[in-house]
């Protein structure tokens, strides 16, 4: 019990600040969609004073990438209120850095069983190379390769000359056919001592070349063997190492359930626990919280440093936790507790009726308001799609053309039939259908005008989160043309040439586009009221009457 309280006094943060009139929130906020509540808020700006101000973290803005760090405010028995800080993953080498709460397992402690199991893996590692590179390994290797080679060619030139042989036999058996009894029986005979010692031509050779090959491999074997057993024994090694380290992340939640990371997976799309899960922010607090009896009151995560150059992150930022890695862990450690609602899920904008631009019996074009959805969801089946289902119940085929992200308004084809909607899709697919959107960027952009072509694939991890990925991303193009610049906000169009998701919100906020997100996005930016952005143009060729339509549909901000 003493060390238990000695740990928990080596990272317990006491408020400078007077916390005495700030609310105590009444739920758990829902740790994959909120805003900073006041108290999680001051202990966070508290830990950025410190982050700034003490020597140890002087290079963090030197470094090529910055660190996610987290605060999770706690209340003891005795009721006393104060936080507890991590960070995810690892700093330098180092997972544990007091005054942050210790990891689940410190895989970088040199004399902890997984540092001990690395050299072991890394000695055998060193063999295999070894073996690998030694040159009479290679001559083996190359020995044999060159034998098959030769073999397959010299039977192969056996086996024609066999063919072309029997060629000539059928030739001389054709011309004798004018020959008489006697005469015909002595070429046959002939000709059938030829076919057999043919026949043993090539049986003698096979075998000649089946005895060398055998030698050869067997010469091989000698090297082969050892490297088999070495690396046999470095996936059991491996596999053993990696369940002892599986074996330590159990998650605890407020009932006092344990809970292994191989169990929380098992029925996830990863099945088995991604690298890195557990190492975030997030279950190292709760966790330290509950191993100590803390009631964890509020949490919130931020950005700290250089951003990477894939995923969108701003120094100082506040960020939720990820999907991928986090959810399935916290879903069950915040079991037992009252946790806030997804706000997602709750703050659906309600739409009495759709706005129609434009309608005929081929097609129509649609306002979609900010948040409503283009197509039904989990757990929101409201939407574009469910809406003209309705107002069409005769329409064939998918009716939804395409689709824009929930939080952006404007201009969306419905087709009614199915030869409109292919017809349509076609054009989307030649890119043959232009589209202007109007949006509003936090902060102004010194050019007037420009190009972004920044790759895109999804976040595996955090989902629906995009990065810039120029090895596995798919194309993504976006021109831009400034409208206006005002009060540290630009006004800007953005023509799409490709059609990728959150394309405009990422092109706008990555540092390598615009550096600058989009106002209101809660997933580049900093959220607000709604995400200013809008499609207000749309052009295309109409599949009946081959005229080209030109729509314009003004934003509402």
């Amino acid at each position: 019990m003493e060390q238990q309280t000695s740990e928990l006094e080596d990272h317990w943060w006491a408020f400078t600040a007077d916390i005495s009139d700030v609310p105590v929130p009444e739920r758990f906020p829902y740790p994959f969609y909120y805003q900073a509540q006041p108290l999680s808020q001051l202990a966070a700006e508290q830990l950025q004073d410190y982050l700034a101000s003490q020597t140890t973290w002087a290079d963090l803005h030197q470094s090529e990438i910055g660190k996610m760090f987290g605060v999770l405010v706690v209340r003891s028995a005795e009721g006393q209120m104060g936080f507890l800080a991590a960070f995810s993953g690892k700093i330098g080498d180092r997972s544990t850095i007091p005054p942050f709460v210790p990891p689940f397992f410190d895989r970088h402690d040199p004399d902890g069983f997984f540092r001990v199991g690395e050299e072991e893996l890394n000695q055998m590692n060193a063999q295999i190379e070894s073996l690998e590179a030694d040159p009479d390994f290679r001559q083996a290797q190359e020995s044999l390769e060159q034998l098959r080679k030769q073999s397959a060619e010299e039977i192969e030139a056996l086996q024609e000359e066999n063919r072309q042989a029997k060629k000539r036999r059928k030739a001389r058996r054709q011309a004798a056919e004018q020959l008489d009894a006697l005469a015909q029986n002595q070429l046959e005979e002939e000709l059938n001592q030829q076919s057999i010692q043919r026949h043993f031509l090539l049986k003698d050779l096979k075998r000649k070349w089946r005895e060398r090959l055998q030698k050869a491999a067997q010469e091989l074997e000698q090297w082969q063997a050892p490297l088999r057993e070495l690396k046999e024994k470095r996936k059991r090694k491996s596999a053993e190492l990696q369940q002892q380290l599986f074996d330590r992340y159990q998650f605890l939640n407020l009932r006092g359930e344990r809970k292994k990371v191989t169990e929380i997976f098992a029925n996830t799309a990863f099945r088995v626990p991604p690298a890195g899960a557990g190492d975030c922010a997030a279950p190292k607090l709760l966790q330290f919280a509950f191993e100590h009896q803390l009631e964890p009151l509020a949490m919130a995560e931020f950005w700290w440093g250089p951003a990477p150059k894939s995923a969108i992150r701003k120094h100082g930022h506040y960020y939720p936790a990820c999907r991928g890695k986090c959810e399935p862990i916290l879903s069950h450690m915040l079991a037992g507790m009252e946790v806030a609602p997804n706000p997602l899920a709750e703050d659906r904008v309600q739409v009495d009726e759709l706005e129609i631009v434009y309608e005929d019996e081929y097609l129509a074009l649609i306002n979609k308001p900010a948040g409503f959805l283009a197509v039904p969801g989990k757990s929101w089946t409201d939407s574009v799609f469910t809406r003209m289902r309705q107002r069409y119940p005769e329409a064939t085929g998918p009716l939804v053309v395409h689709r824009l992200d929930m939080s952006t308004s404007g201009l969306m084809l419905v087709a009614k039939d199915k030869d409109t909607h292919k017809q349509l899709q076609q054009q989307f697919i030649k890119r043959s259908i232009s589209k202007r959107y109007v949006a509003v960027l936090d902060g102004e952009v010194d050019q007037e005008e420009g190009v972004i072509d920044l790759p895109l694939r999804v976040d595996l991890e955090d989902r629906p989160r995009q990065l810039v990925c120029y090895e596995h991303g798919k194309a993504a193009r976006t021109l831009y043309k400034v409208v206006k610049r005002a009060a540290g906000q630009t006004r800007i169009h953005f023509f799409p040439v490709t059609g990728r998701t959150h394309q405009l919100r990422v092109h706008a906020a990555h540092p390598q586009g615009l550096g600058m997100p989009i106002v209101g996005d809660d997933l580049y930016g900093t959220s607000a009221d709604r995400l200013l952005l809008h499609a207000a143009e749309i052009s295309f060729v109409h599949p009946a009457s081959g005229a080209v339509l030109r729509f314009q549909c003004a934003p509402a901000f």
